[in-house]
């Protein structure tokens, strides 16, 4: 009698969050940090900070105070802590959502950002993964997906949860650095449309999706009065 067949375990699907991980990081392979976020879940403490902890306890100042001492002048140093500070809040969701039309939670309350070794800020994480998609989606239906039921839907929910945390970047760095209100909301429109112009070809997928894209979410976010096309604009 022959010995039984083995059974094989089913195939292994990577959850939809691993996947869009995996996604942004393969957009720049040397620099795999530049797009992707992290699942706090699964990370160590060392380096991490809840962004609105961080923001309460000076560590934005702190890391403008060493920028300063390393550049040639305070308005330099003041630019490029805002920019590392947009980019974890809305660039790199704008990233996912202009090559894929999905995004993860960029709420204040959600978000953690990890310093590299000269303290400037090199990664972002989560603590909920949960995706958000629009129907039609291949992860539709997918454990830790939500589905909303337009484009539309998905960039007025993102605008409103990406804005306390824009708010008080916002308002911290007029407090520490001195950074005009307007020059911060030209470098949040900047992030985002920066996005769209270049992630989709990172990504291989359509330009004038991603533009589409970007340019809704630019509309949506000026929807809740966050001046950002028109600092642009006027910079």
């Amino acid at each position: 009698m022959s010995a039984p067949m083995p059974v094989c375990p089913p195939p292994h699907h990577e959850p939809a969050f691993g996947q869009v991980c995996a996604r942004l990081r393969a957009l720049q392979p040397d620099h795999p940090r530049v797009y992707a976020v992290a699942g706090m879940a699964d990370r160590g403490r060392r380096r991490w900070w809840r962004l609105a902890d961080g923001i309460r306890e000076g560590r934005v100042e702190l890391m403008y105070r060493r920028h300063v001492a390393e550049m040639a002048s305070p308005e330099i140093a003041a630019e490029v802590v805002a920019t590392a500070l947009i980019h974890g809040v809305i660039g790199r969701v704008a990233a996912l959502l202009v090559a894929d039309g999905r995004a993860w939670d960029p709420g204040l309350e959600n978000l953690w950002m990890h310093s590299d070794n000269d303290g400037g800020l090199d990664w972002a994480g989560l603590d909920d993964t949960t995706l958000r998609v629009v129907a039609g989606d291949r992860l539709a239906g997918s454990p830790g997906v939500v589905t909303l039921p337009c484009d539309r839907a998905l960039y007025l929910w993102l605008a409103h949860r990406c804005e306390p945390a824009l708010r008080l970047v916002q308002h911290t760095m007029f407090r520490c650095a001195g950074l005009s209100p307007r020059r911060y909301w030209a470098l949040v429109g900047e992030s985002v449309l920066g996005a769209a112009n270049c992630v989709p070809e990172l990504a291989r997928t359509s330009s004038a999706a991603g533009s589409a894209r970007g340019q809704g979410f630019v509309a949506a976010l000026e929807e809740r009065r966050l001046p950002v096309r028109r600092a642009c604009l006027v910079r």
